[in-house]
């Protein structure tokens, strides 16, 4: 049940970041909370592998910052490298008159 949770949350900081962030119009709408939740998911399993206690405030912790950090990261990477390839299209179409 937690795990669900965690999940939820995970996917609220991602679409919290979606938001918030400037990069929005560069990549798809499920791309940033999917991240957040897949993330938040994945670091509570492993933290639980390790033995931290679910019921311990710092396994939350630690899910969620991870997850908001993993969110913000990809949302900043995958902006600008879709900024930097549709100005080399630009250029491209501009020099040619057609996409490479």
């Amino acid at each position: 049940m937690e795990l669900l949770f965690v999940a939820l949350g995970g996917a609220l900081l991602g679409l919290a970041a979606r938001y918030a962030l400037p990069n929005r119009l560069t990549h798809g709408s499920v791309l940033v909370p999917a991240v957040g939740t897949g993330v938040a998911a994945l670091v509570w399993v492993v933290l639980t592998w390790l033995g931290w206690a679910w019921d311990g405030g710092w396994i939350w912790w630690v899910s969620f910052i991870v997850a908001g950090v993993a969110a913000v990261v990809v949302d900043v990477l995958v902006g600008r490298r879709r900024q930097a390839a549709d100005l080399a299209m630009l250029h491209s179409i501009s020099k040619t008159g057609l996409p490479a």
